[in-house]
């Protein structure tokens, strides 16, 4: 063994056939070479910032939706607008204010320009981000080519997908 360093020694041993052509199922990592360490880090980098923006995009824009359903909401509701009027908010978040809870009624909220129906769907982007985020956590891993990850991550993906359409059964 030599060293580069006195504090860090690092071993000179030439790779054997086992280390660059690995079985399939092997437990061992092969080593990369410079050129492919440096190819990794900068897939990882853009993996990150891809995730990063779908993150950031999704929070902004249903900001965004809920804010211009708000202003939606309280241009055609003006009692709404006076902080200190006769008008209860109470009445705003009661169980008897119609809200959509279908897709259907959705559309149909939006469709005739209900604020009501603005602030959901920003609330329905709002929670489909982080679900986008592991759409792209999927594609990533294939684009790494780390398959066994990518396998994981579609589970989880699918997972999460069951679970939105079997809460709103």
């Amino acid at each position: 063994m030599t060293t580069d360093h006195p504090d860090h020694p690092s071993p000179q041993v030439p790779p054997s056939a086992d280390d660059t052509d690995q079985a399939p199922g092997s437990t061992r990592r092969r080593q990369l070479t410079p050129e492919q360490a440096a190819a990794m880090e900068e897939k990882i980098r853009k993996v990150e910032i891809a995730i990063s923006l779908v993150l950031r995009i999704g929070v902004s824009v249903s900001v965004i939706v809920v804010a211009v359903g708000l202003g939606i909401m309280f241009a055609h509701h003006s009692p709404y607008t006076s902080i200190t009027g006769s008008y209860s908010y109470s009445h705003l978040t009661s169980r008897a204010t119609v809200f959509p809870h279908t897709f259907a009624e959705l559309g149909k909220a939006i469709g005739a320009g209900e604020g009501r129906g603005v602030v959901v769907l920003g609330v329905l982007l709002l929670i489909l981000t982080p679900i986008l985020r592991v759409a792209v956590g999927v594609l990533s891993f294939l684009y790494e080519e780390d398959i066994p990850m990518a396998i994981v991550t579609l589970y989880v993906l699918a997972v999460l997908v069951g679970s939105f359409f079997l809460a709103g059964a």
